[in-house]
């Protein structure tokens, strides 16, 4: 490296010391990094200028002061070898100076000087302690940081400092009692502290100390005096923090005290620290401290200690009782430090520690309790030999915190049973009781949820105790093996007692693990005594409850799978037997469980698989006696479910299906006995049950079980009764009608499961009989109100359940149920009693279901029963709220929304089923209609939800129709008109289950019209099938899709649709108008207009009167949907008359209103007439006067653009016409004419005002029109503008030309807002013309010659909009390939030379354009464009500079396709007319000059005038790659990559070709860097004017420039070689370097400092 000159660097170092407090911290860091980097290479000359810089400035602010230390500080440490000895010796006496100038405390000053002064001591101790023993002298108290640095000395140069420590504390002592401030107290506290921990460190590390003679007693004495002072002086200091110093210094010292001294001194300082705890919130320090001492007491066996353990115990004790925080580190150490102190006391006092620790177990306050087991458990884990003949003690005392209720105590409980277990505790006697607690703690509920309680921050929920408590269990089967034959068998005796329900999920997993472990190695132990004395359930209670456990396989946290899993397991155990069985049964049972979730099980289906599984079973072990004993044992095991009647309810119906299996009859009778007699009769399910169990114990036990229910009866439980009307009184024994209710329900299920050959001899006299009895004596004849819903929903589902039961045996034998209708009676009463504004029991849905099982039976119903069934079921359940309201209404607290939902739809398809029940029994045209004529009242109503279920249950019964139809012989379906004109309007309804449900009804429907033709069942009309795919259509509720559905549906049901029944539906239609529901009116209008377009001829003499009538309802019709079907109607006829139509539409006031808008967008409908329309439209546009200029105000001289009013109007019209589809081909035709027109149109729109009068535009053209009735009109829009007009009716052009991927490009650019503002109109028009280029081609020379006259228009705002669509034509090759080059290229010539400096600018552009869009036409009008665009370089009248802009832009284009003959004089010319811009304020121009100058270049190869002139701007490109704009650094990038080659350098040219692509990034400052040392071997000729050339961009405006100027500086003079310094004008260099120093720009600054760290 070269050498600059020391002035120069003497220079630098002084701005860059000057910089050192700059404001900016990221300035601040370089200038530092650079001073470092001057002192990594002349660290004596620079800390010589640090020094001398603080001894010149000795009134410098503190913080800059601070700053210069930190440099000297950062120089030391990193060069401390290289820094010459005398410099040393300077700095250690600049350093001491710096730190004890100021007797005041000034940290951060002060800190930094003794920084400099311990770097310096880690290697030159003797120098350091020369110095530093200077201010350290006898009897005068010395500076705070002399004694701080000896303090930090100690700690990082122990083996330099620990041989100085004797001399330095025999002078430090006598200073103690000179200190009277707490300041100085504090320091020197602290440093016998760091004294005392380096001679502690030095002792045990004496095998690497240089003198290994040093001895712990050298410092006893010392240390004692100083002890002396802390502790009887300064430790009763109020400084808090001063007593915690002294604190933690008496700790350390302690260690090297004389043992007699400590042994004498430990009964006061003991208590000393302990009592510190009370005066200090940082505890920590003081534990900390405690800990040390009592180490050191220990160590040296105390006896003072013994005097001492109670109240150090209680202390400790009263610390491991506050609550840790472990976002709070010190008390997290705290912690951890108490519980040292308690392992280092177990070594000397194990029984007296473990006394106190046990006997505050006792204590039930929380805290005590958590402190006692966090102790109990660290000396578990951390003092094993010492604990070992103490467990049984531990085992005893745990027992009395087992009964806390308190979660944080349980969970800390859990712990220590946890570390008591992998210590081999659980084994010992007392061991089951923990493991008990464990598995207690796993049946943990939920937390409940308690409202506005503070939030506690160590609360333990119950789910994460409960999850703890899991886990622990799962680690003691699993890693502690010791624990196996504990755990086996006990866990099993958990698994049926109720308490641990919600433990039996991880109860059974352990038990899956430990029995598939003990099966697996054949253990003996594995075989388990379950007999009644073992204290283990029996394997009956066992099977039967894992089995009830299963059927609720989401309960108690997931327990279905792990509890048929532990069967699995222990299938020997149960009965040999059925190990094979249930291998094979479980896994597919396991497997289905796997694919369900709580919410899609089938809960039937799965109890039914059990049911069989269970059968299965039964039958593989073929022994009544066992199996008798299991229905006894879970006859016995009821009780335990009696808070859960699910499960219960499944266990009766498992007792049912064992006792189907048990031979032994006595037992049967036995065990239905005690069923009956110990259920509770008051709950519903616990009744089902009980029923269900009893029926299935009828299907082997028919005779026993009726006897049984009869005697049962009879027993002295209904005594109470008062008689068989007892039903009507009021009672207060609730429990007699509850026990009636379940054996009337047991009657009920008895019948469904009685062998078939048996029922219906049974029936009468035995089980209605029994029924009637139990009810009332004379239900069969007398309509009873009871006032017992439970005995009432028993009634209805037990005659259900018999006429399900006698519906099955007739099939096999005839059978007439004469009490058919008397039951109906009572049914239909049930009924009618029901509120109906709610649904809050069954017993609709069950009478509903129960009517349909008796409808079937004979004798049949008479035709007014049959009707009164009917109207009142459908009534009862049409009128119900919706589940949505119900839920709102909140009426009812009873039901929750499952409940209520699935209560919804049992009831609805019991009504389903009630409906088909009847129209089965008379499938017949009139049955139906009987049916029907109940729900068609409901199809109408206002109410979504009422027509919804009217019409679900009119699809389903026509289709039930359907399906039963067997056709015998020819006959008429005389309702298809009255039934299609109540259905058909409905296909709209707002509901769309409505709509899908009318098109099934109409399609099923037409097809029983097709069977009562004649037609077979599998015949399909291919009219009438589409009705299946129109349906799917109907789930989109756009109209335009609803009218084409209305339309097609009526041409088939015209098809199909004999004549005599034509007036029914048309009538039924009309009716349809004025339906409740708007959608269903449109839609009769839309069939009316299907009708009429068909049987228009006939209805050809009532024209005029049909226009009036129309006319009139169109005026008054509310919905505008149905007002656009009559004005369609109104179009179809008013097509005859188009003239008085569109004269009538031409008339209406601005805006359009809706009617008027409607009816030109109908008036497309006919191409023909939208061609003649819009011919006469565009005409009158290109001749008409588009605005008029106004004065704005008259006391303004301004003028305003106002529009005039015909050509407003035709293009809202036009706007209008072109809005309809079938208006396509016209617009298409039309097209070129259409768009020219319009895209004027659009030019003379901008900026233009409305009329004020905007409404009084019609009245131009109604003088002597014939006189029509004025339509409403709304308001002016807000939005309504002649511009907006003009760019939606070209938008409408545009999209009905099918020119989607034009619109597509224009959105996308948001092209039409920009085509409305007058600053970027042209911008958008560009956009348009960009689109029509590349998507619509072939149209565009029909558009260029409608176009061009328009560029000579008078209206300057029409030329500027045609001049930019053509001038972005040219950017395109589609003209060249259509011929309309040269066309275009004569138009822009000529616009020149316009007037309007817009229009040239446009125009000059549009001729670069060329170069893009037809390269191959640019030398041919080379002359032509180089004279343009020079002359747009010159341009004067251009305030913006606009022209310039373009012209240099289309230069830049054109140069890349001229041939070298037509540019070979001109480069050098050009050259100089680009070079002022290169620095343009302007990022576009200063982009297009760069561009330009890349261009240029391929003509300038081989010229060494051109190379001269790379050169003159090559430094400008560089810096500029830095420019703050992305589009100048990326021309920057591609104009030095063109011109590598130019440049002359071989690796200059790689380089710029490598790393300069416009995409990627570049790290700038390495580019650079690396490019400089190029620079220099390739050109060191220009050295001098490169470097020049860079210091002028010093005071460039820009910030990075000036940055990136710094920079190149900094790697010219970092990296050039010493014999090029002469190049160099480095005085220049550097001043300019220390003024950017000083710039206002952090980032300038920051580079020039950077910089300045080069120089060497």
């Amino acid at each position: 490296m070269g050498v600059i000159e020391e002035s120069d660097v003497e220079q630098v170092a002084l701005a860059l010391l000057d910089a050192a407090n700059d404001k900016d911290p990221g300035v601040q860091e370089q200038v530092r990094k650079s001073i470092l980097t001057l002192g990594e290479q002349q660290p004596d000359k620079v800390l010589s200028m640090c020094q001398d810089y603080l001894v010149k400035h000795p009134k410098l602010v503190s913080g800059h002061r601070v700053v210069v230390l930190q440099t000297i500080e950062l120089v030391v440490k990193s060069k401390i070898d290289c820094i010459s000895y005398p410099k040393i010796k300077s700095i250690i006496t600049l350093a001491s100076d710096e730190m004890t100038r100021s007797k005041d405390v000034i940290p951060d000053w002060q800190q930094t000087a003794s920084n400099i002064l311990v770097a310096v001591g880690n290697k030159y101790i003797n120098d350091f302690m020369e110095e530093i023993l200077g201010k350290f002298q006898p009897g005068v108290l010395p500076h705070f940081f002399v004694v701080q640095t000896l303090a930090s000395l100690s700690d990082s140069n122990v083996y330099g400092m620990v041989p100085f420590l004797s001399a330095i504390l025999g002078t430090m002592l006598p200073m103690l009692s000179l200190a009277k401030q707490d300041t100085m107290k504090l320091v020197f506290s602290s440093a016998l502290s760091h004294f005392s921990e380096s001679i502690l460190e030095y002792l045990a590390n004496l095998d690497k100390a240089p003198d290994p003679t040093v001895r712990r007693d050298a410092f006893s004495g010392e240390i004692y005096t100083a002890y002396d002072i802390l502790f009887n002086s300064w430790l009763q200091s109020r400084d808090p923090k001063l007593r915690l110093t002294v604190t933690e210094a008496l700790g350390w010292m302690s260690h090297l005290m004389s043992q007699d001294k400590l042994e004498e001194q430990l009964p006061k300082l003991l208590p000393a620290v302990l009592n510190l705890y009370k005066k200090n919130q940082e505890h920590h320090v003081i534990s900390k401290s405690l800990c040390q001492v009592l180490d050191a007491a220990v160590n040296m066996g105390s006896r003072v200690l013994e005097t001492q353990i109670d109240v150090l115990l209680t202390t400790l004790h009263q610390q491991m009782c506050s609550p840790v925080d472990y976002n709070n580190p010190p008390t997290v150490k705290n912690h951890n430090e108490v519980l040292r102190c308690f392992t280092i006391l177990a070594k000397s006092f194990p029984d007296r520690l473990m006394v106190f620790v046990l006997q505050r177990l006792e204590n039930s306050n929380e805290r005590t309790r958590l402190g006692s087991l966090a102790v109990l458990r660290h000396l578990i884990n951390s003092t094993t030999s010492i604990m070992e003949n103490k467990k049984l003690l531990v085992l005893a005392s745990i027992r009395q915190p087992l009964t806390d209720h308190s979660n944080k105590v349980r969970r800390s409980v859990v712990q220590v049973i946890s570390a008591m277990a992998h210590h081999g505790y659980l084994e010992l006697e007392g061991g089951e009781t923990l493991v008990r607690y464990i598995v207690q703690h796993c049946a943990l509920p939920d937390s409940q949820q308690r409202v506005q309680r503070p939030l506690d921050p160590e609360e333990v929920t119950n789910e994460a105790l409960r999850s703890m408590c899991d886990d622990t269990l799962h680690l003691f089967t699993t890693t502690v093996g010791c624990l196996t034959d504990v755990l086996w068998p006990m866990l099993l005796g958990f698994l049926t007692p109720v308490q641990y329900s919600n433990a039996s999920s991880p109860l059974c997993k352990s038990l899956i693990l430990l029995a598939s472990k003990k099966r697996a190695a054949c253990e003996p132990s594995f075989t388990v005594d379950l007999s009644a004395g073992s204290g283990l359930p029996s394997q009956y209670t066992l099977m039967m409850r894992l089995l009830v456990n299963a059927c609720f396989p989401f309960h108690c946290r997931g327990h279905g799978a792990p509890s048929l899993g532990v069967l699995n397991a222990i299938s020997p155990i149960i009965h040999p037997k059925v190990e094979a069985l249930w291998e094979a049964e479980v896994p597919p049972l396991l497997s289905c469980l796997e694919e369900f979730t709580p919410e899609t099980l089938d809960k039937r289906k799965w109890e039914e698989s059990l049911f069989q599984f269970l059968s299965k079973t039964l039958e593989t072990i073929n022994d009544s006696e066992w199996i008798g004993q299991l229905a006894v044992d879970a006859t016995r095991y009821l009780p335990t479910y009696s808070g859960s009647v699910e499960e219960k309810s499944f266990l009766y119906k498992c007792i049912g299906v064992t006792l189907q299996n048990c031979t032994d009859k006595e037992l049967v009778r036995k065990q239905l006995q005690e069923i009956l007699i110990s259920a509770r009769h008051n709950d519903a399910t616990e009744r089902a049950g009980v029923a269900t169990g009893v029926g299935l114990c009828a299907r082997t036990h028919l005779d026993d079980t009726l006897a049984k229910l009869e005697d049962f009866g009879k027993s002295d439980a209904f005594k109470k009764a008062s008689g068989i009307f007892s039903l009507l009184k009021d009672k207060n024994d609730v429990d007699v009608e509850k026990m009636k209710s379940t054996l009337i329900l047991c009657y009920g299920h008895v019948a469904l499961h009685a062998p078939d050959g048996q029922l219906l001899t049974r029936l009468d006299s035995d089980i209605l009989r029994s029924i009637s009895k139990h009810f009332n004596t004379k239900v069969l004849g007398i309509k009873v109100e009871t006032k017992d819903l439970t005995m009432k929903l028993s009634l209805i589902q037990s005659v259900g359940l018999i006429a399900q039961a006698i519906n099955s045996c007739v099939r096999k034998q005839g059978y007439l149920f004469n009490r058919k209708q008397e039951l109906m009676g009572v049914m239909m009463d049930f009924m009618r009693a029901e509120p109906v504004d709610s649904i809050r029991t069954p017993v609709r849905h069950l009478v509903m279901t129960t009517c349909a099982n008796l409808v079937n039976l004979d004798p049949p119903l008479t035709e007014s029963e049959q009707l009164d069934m009917l109207r009142t079921c459908i009534n009862g359940v049409y009128t119900l709220p919706t589940l949505e309201m119900a839920e709102k209404a909140k009426d009812d607290d009873t039901l929750d929304p499952l409940q209520r939902e699935a209560l919804y739809a049992d009831t609805f398809w019991a009504l389903d089923e009630l409906l088909r029940s009847v129209l089965a029994r008379d499938l017949s045209p009139d049955s139906l209609q009987t049916v029907f004529k109940h729900m068609e009242i409901w199809l109408s109503s206002r109410q979504d939800h009422e027509r919804e279920r009217a019409m679900r249950s009119s699809a389903h019964l026509l289709h039930f129709y359907l399906d039963s139809l067997s056709v015998k012989n020819l006959v008429t379906f005389h309702n298809l008109g009255a039934l299609l004109g109540r259905l058909a309007p409905r296909c709209t309804d707002p509901s769309p289950a409505v709509r899908t449900a009318a098109v099934d009804c109409i399609y099923t429907l037409l097809h029983i019209q097709l069977r009562y033709e004649g037609f077979s069942l599998d015949y399909r009309d291919d009219s009438v099938e589409t009705l299946l795919s129109m349906r799917e259509t109907l789930d989109d509720p756009d109209p335009s899709v609803l009218y084409k559905t209305c339309s097609e549906l009526t041409k088939i049901i015209s098809k199909r649709l004999p004549q005599q029944q034509l007036s029914t539906l048309i009538f039924l239609l009309i009716e349809g108008l004025v339906d409740s529901q708007s959608n269903c009116s449109r839609a009769s209008s839309v069939v009316l207009n299907t009708l009429l377009r068909t049987r228009g001829a006939g209805l050809q003499d009532l024209v005029p009167e049909m226009l009036e009538v129309l006319h009139v309802r169109l005026q008054v019709i509310s919905e505008e949907q149905v007002k656009v079907a009559v004005a369609q109607s109104m179009l179809i006829l008013a097509s005859q008359h188009l003239q008085t139509v569109i004269n009538t539409l031409l008339s209406y006031p601005l805006p359009l209103d809706s009617w008027t808008c409607e009816m030109w967008t109908a008036l497309g409908a006919d191409g023909a007439v939208a061609r003649q329309i819009m011919e006469m439209i565009v005409e009158k546009l290109n001749v008409m006067v588009p605005f008029e200029e106004k004065r704005e105000a008259l006391l303004r001289s301004g003028t305003a653009r106002v529009a005039t009013s015909q050509p407003l109007v035709m293009t809202c019209a036009l706007r209008e016409l072109m809005l309809n589809g079938q208006a396509a081909e016209a617009v298409v035709t039309l097209f070129p004419r259409l768009f020219s027109a319009l895209l004027v149109r659009l030019g003379s729109s901008v900026a233009v005002q409305l009329p004020k009068d905007v409404n009084g535009i019609a009245n131009e053209r109604r003088a002597g029109a014939k006189p029509v009735p004025k339509p409403v009109t709304k308001p002016v829009a807000t939005d309504f503008d002649v511009c907006g007009v003009a760019v939606e009716t070209l938008r409408i052009l545009l999209a009905r030309a099918h020119l989607d991927a034009v619109l597509k490009v224009l959105d996308e650019d948001a092209a039409w807002e920009k085509m409305k503002e007058p600053q970027e109109h042209t911008a958008g028009v560009s956009t348009l013309s960009r689109a029509m280029a590349k998507h619509a081609g072939p149209r565009l020379p029909a558009i260029l010659e409608s176009l061009c006259p328009s560029l000579n228009n008078i209206y300057e705002c029409q030329r500027i909009t045609v001049t930019a669509f053509f001038s972005e034509l040219l950017n395109h090759h589609v003209v060249t390939e259509l011929m309309m080059t040269d066309v275009l290229m004569h138009s822009m010539m000529e616009k020149i030379s316009d007037p309007c400096p817009t229009v040239r600018m446009l125009a000059i552009r549009g001729l670069g354009n060329v170069a893009v869009g037809s390269p191959e036409k640019v030398n041919k009008y080379a002359k032509e464009l180089l004279a343009a665009m020079s002359s747009g370089m010159e341009e004067k009248d251009d305030p913006g500079k606009l022209i310039t802009l373009e012209a240099m832009s289309g230069l830049s284009k054109v140069l890349l396709y001229l041939d070298q003959q037509n540019m070979h004089l001109l480069v050098v010319y050009i050259f100089m007319k680009i070079k002022p811009f290169l620095e343009n304020e302007n990022d576009e121009i200063r982009c297009a000059s760069i561009l330009l100058l890349g261009n240029l270049s391929r003509f300038g190869s081989g010229e060494a005038v051109f190379k001269d002139q790379i050169h003159n701007v090559l430094v400008s490109l560089l810096l500029h790659l830095n420019d703050p704009s992305t589009q100048v650094v990326k021309a920057c990038k591609y104009t030095m990559r063109v011109c590598a080659p130019v440049v002359g350098s071989e690796q200059i040219t790689a380089m710029f070709q490598t790393h300069l692509h416009e995409e990627k990034s570049l790290h700038y400052g390495e580019f650079i860097n690396d490019l400089i040392k190029y620079i220099i071997q390739d050109f060191p000729g220009m050295l001098n004017f490169y470097h020049m050339t860079v210091v002028q961009f010093f005071k460039s405006s820009w910030a990075e420039i000036r940055a990136g100027a710094a920079m190149f500086i900094g790697f010219l003079v970092g990296n050039l070689p010493e014999e090029y310094f002469s190049h160099m004008n480095m005085a220049t260099v550097t001043k300019g370097l220390v003024i950017l120093l000083q710039d206002p720009q952090p980032l300038v600054r920051a580079k020039a400092a950077e910089a300045m760290g080069q120089f060497r």
